[in-house]
């Protein structure tokens, strides 16, 4: 029996894509040009690119986008681009000693695929040490801030616009890259949707990047110039988490911090109730029981871990800082930023592992979030409560609901096997992290220390506790271990199911 699958058809649909990060790639471009640096490597990537995604729109195809060939092609587009971009750190030797600009080695290699796969999976784990943040140009940074923002929304909707104008099925690619049934309810056509977040998505990023430079044309934050607004709003919008300074968020003032945490809580809202409150109705958000979990996630974890830090006679801090660490860090891990306020990885145990628990919440379904999300959890709890009722009444029919909403037994299923299997996966690379450290004499690396990495790299977090802390990086892994990392970001990012369902031999055969 042949291959079944129009293997050809997501080839070609994925070049059509590739073809088009041309464009933001020459953002960083222009940027080296104006400020004098090389612009090689952005040049290099731009030609690849465009090279690759003319020869993959060549072959030949229907070109048109089923339920099989969209799992096929969000896994591709995912992996081309982390690779093409990749070039541009590869060239300028990212995580490389200052000796050596050029590192064409396995290691160098691996250090740039893995920057850009942390990058475009809106992971936000960085092998950079601080000499590439002090040498490195400006444009390399913004790179890796644009890469971050394109991971949020930005290649779904530009694939979404793009094969819905070619009438290619712009409606299943979102429901395969999200998860999520029925996006064609917010407007009658799936270009018009994609227009629609799209504009909500630019929105928010120049309201950041205004709000960030006004802290810094007042006065209030010295070092929050032009740059530095652009490219905390672009990762702060995309919930992402790279930050140009080592020392990310905390490296400026107070009122920064204060300032970036509703941008990450906003990122990680599903933006159709984002369009609700645009268009006027406040009501829709309180109406909505994922939105009233998800905000009640971030209150109840930030006053446990602020009272834990208040308790902590190490800690001398006053309310107001012990407040803002505790709410910032918390709403950077709910939402899976990876932003730090500070170094969270010197706090006492009880504040590190309610850290850690975050790492598997998420923000909503339907926002630029990783993790398991929130409606999950809300599900899973509900059914389990259900469950509780049901053993007391056995011939009791309650169905599970949300909102007005019946959840079907199906769905309920799903759910149960995506946790499961999130949780599965987790433990199984958190075993390969520990087994494969063990075989070098360094990095020595604790079981806390592989539990929190795991977690954050498979849950597109980014920072870490100990050696990949908020202010330190993943370089000390293994060259193996950062390898199956950067397989397990691309599995996380696209949700597990349609890397499992090309697996499947009944998908390219029956």
């Amino acid at each position: 029996m042949g291959i079944r699958v129009d293997w050809r058809s997501s080839c070609s649909l994925t070049g059509t894509v590739l073809k088009w990060l041309a464009v933001p790639l020459a953002v960083p471009l222009v940027l080296a040009v104006f400020d004098g640096d090389d612009p090689l490597p952005f040049v290099a990537a731009v030609v690849v690119t465009v090279a690759v995604g003319i020869v993959l729109e060549g072959l030949s195809g229907h070109r048109k986008l089923e339920q099989r060939e969209a799992f096929l092609m969000v896994a591709l587009t995912w992996l081309g681009v982390a690779v093409i971009g990749s070039i541009p750190f590869s060239l300028v030797g990212l995580g490389a000693p200052p000796e050596s600009a050029f590192s064409a080695s396995v290691d160098g290699l691996v250090n740039a695929v893995f920057e850009s796969t942390s990058g475009l999976t809106t992971t936000g784990a960085t092998i950079m040490s601080g000499w590439d943040f002090d040498n490195q140009s400006r444009a390399i940074l913004l790179w890796r801030q644009v890469l971050q923002w394109l991971g949020g929304l930005g290649i779904l909707i530009v694939a979404i616009g793009l094969l819905s104008s070619l009438m290619v099925g712009g409606a299943q690619l979102m429901e395969t890259e999200t998860q999520t049934r029925n996006v064609r309810k917010l407007r009658p056509h799936i270009d018009e949707t994609a227009r629609l977040i799209w504009g909500l998505y630019v929105g928010l990023t120049v309201l950041a990047t205004i709000t960030f430079y006004a802290l810094y044309l007042a006065g209030l934050a010295p070092n929050m110039d032009l740059f530095n607004a652009v490219s905390h709003a672009l990762t702060s919008v995309a919930t992402a988490g790279f930050s140009p300074e080592p020392e990310s968020v905390g490296a400026f003032a107070p009122v920064v911090q204060w300032a970036v945490m509703p941008f990450m809580i906003l990122g990680a809202t599903n933006f159709v109730l984002l369009y609700y409150v645009i268009q006027g109705n406040f009501r829709q958000p309180l109406e909505s029981e994922e939105f009233r979990f998800y905000i009640g996630i971030l209150v109840g974890f930030s006053a446990i871990v602020a009272a834990i830090l208040w308790m902590d006679p190490a800690i001398d801090s006053g309310l107001e800082e012990t407040i803002r660490h505790g709410l910032f860090n918390v709403v950077s891990m709910v939402t899976t930023t990876g932003y730090a306020s500070t170094d969270f990885s010197r706090w006492s145990a009880g504040a590190a592992h309610m850290l850690f628990l975050c790492m598997f919440l998420g923000g909503m379904a339907g926002s630029t979030t990783c993790s398991i999300k929130s409606l999950r959890w809300l599900v899973t709890l509900k059914a389990f409560r259900r469950n509780l009722f049901t053993s007391i009444h056995p011939d009791a029919v309650r169905p599970l609901r949300l909102g007005d909403t019946v959840v079907d037994e199906e769905t309920i299923r799903d759910i149960y096997a995506y946790v499961l299997l999130a949780i599965v996966i987790f433990f199984l690379l958190t075993i390969f992290v520990v087994v494969d450290a063990a075989r070098f004499a360094d990095p020595d690396v604790t079981e806390f220390e592989a539990l929190s990495a795991s977690a954050s790299i498979f849950l597109n977090i980014g920072p870490a506790f100990g050696m990949a802390g908020p202010m330190d990086n993943y370089a000390g892994f293994p060259v193996t271990t950062r390898i199956v990392m950067i397989v397990m970001m691309w599995i996380g990012r696209i949700e597990i199911i349609p890397v499992l369902v090309l697996l499947t031999p009944a998908f390219w055969k029956s």
